[in-house]
């Protein structure tokens, strides 16, 4: 069985990034990137209509992480501490063994590999720190993007369900 305490909050680094905790100061680019067209393409979720919704969503992030029900970092390049995208681990099994993986980044910094980077990272994060076994994610069949960054990782195709989200899984035998 994994172990999900989130406290302290784990940064993580790469070479290029530093994946960090939600902080206030974040709500200018929360909204940038909850409020975004391109972002909310395929995700079906409401856009953010405001600065104050985007501090709710900071706030509610945060307990949620002290709560241990998800793990939520801001992407950050290392020499600056503007966030430039977010990623997360969520929907935890039971058991700790499974959990799903999301992820957005605002539409300048698509398309340069920060997005592979950060996912690498937080994949040996919770294969090795939390001890999963399978990690999910649920992309938009239209969402080629996502689709190839998440074979890049030798994520399986498994089902489509009626709204035309796919389901995909990576399993680790371990």
């Amino acid at each position: 069985m994994g172990d999900r305490n989130f406290t302290p909050f784990q940064v993580l680094k790469t070479e290029r990034l530093t994946l960090r905790q939600l902080i206030s100061s974040d709500a200018n680019e929360i909204f940038a990137l909850r409020s975004d067209s391109n972002v909310n393409k395929y995700l079906g979720r409401k856009p953010s209509q405001s600065i104050d919704d985007a501090k709710i969503f900071i706030q509610t992030i945060n307990e949620n992480i002290q709560k241990n029900n998800s793990i939520y970092w801001a992407i950050t390049f290392s020499d600056t501490d503007n966030l430039i995208g977010t990623i997360c681990l969520f929907d935890f099994s039971d058991d700790n063994l499974k959990a799903e993986i999301g992820y957005e980044l605002l539409p300048d910094f698509q398309g340069k590999g920060i997005m592979q980077e950060a996912t690498s990272k937080v994949i040996d994060f919770g294969v090795h720190i939390l001890g999963l076994n399978t990690i999910e994610a649920y992309t938009h069949s239209e969402n080629q993007n996502s689709t190839k960054l998440l074979e890049k990782f030798n994520f399986k195709k498994h089902s489509v369900d009626g709204n035309n989200l796919i389901l995909f899984k990576l399993t680790f035998n371990g």
